[in-house]
């Protein structure tokens, strides 16, 4: 059996997380297979014993794609141990780095009919050169609002891989059983 780690990203920060998740499970004797929920068509899930999805927010919004899934598969997600993680900027902030505190990830588990064991909040990057022209110019807007970086020749990555791979040891603890 196998955990399924499915993501939603804008730019490739949640889909890294994934990965590095994928490869700390993997380390503790746990395969993982890591697929874009935005792609994923039909899902073998009696093949897995345990589900991950990532989402990243964007202008105060997970993609649409996250809410039509869960909506969709909420029995079986409901059915298997679970854990959810959201991607966002405001978590460069340690404050606004857990469920309670993430009022995007705290909104998104009020109103989700999925209720994962397991939450985290991850701080994302900030790609300034690879965002359209519209994009660069509202994120560092936004940025200087709230006091972050505005130099839009900058890269910088806020997500702190410690408390990823922490999160990662949790999703292993899950109970690796099928509830359904």
């Amino acid at each position: 059996m196998k955990t399924l780690i499915l993501f939603s990203t804008r730019d490739g920060q949640t889909r890294e997380i994934a990965h590095y998740m994928a490869s700390e499970l993997q380390e503790l004797g746990i395969c993982a297979d890591v697929v874009n929920l935005n792609r994923a068509e039909e899902i073998s899930w009696e093949q897995y014993d345990r589900v991950v999805i990532g989402a990243s927010i964007r202008y105060g919004h997970f993609h649409p794609a996250l809410d039509r899934f869960v909506k969709k598969h909420a029995a079986t997600l409901n059915g298997l141990p679970g854990a959810f993680y959201s991607v966002n900027l405001v978590a460069r902030k340690a404050e606004k780095r857990t469920p309670q505190t993430n009022s995007y990830t705290r909104k998104f588990l009020m109103h989700s009919p999925w209720r994962p064991e397991l939450c985290a909040v991850f701080a994302g990057a900030l790609r300034y050169p690879r965002y359209r022209w519209y994009d660069r110019f509202m994120i560092r807007f936004i940025m200087k609002m709230t006091g972050g970086e505005t130099d839009t020749r900058k890269e910088v990555v806020y997500t702190d891989w410690r408390q990823v791979a922490s999160f990662a040891r949790d999703i292993a603890q899950l109970a690796g059983y099928s509830r359904f």
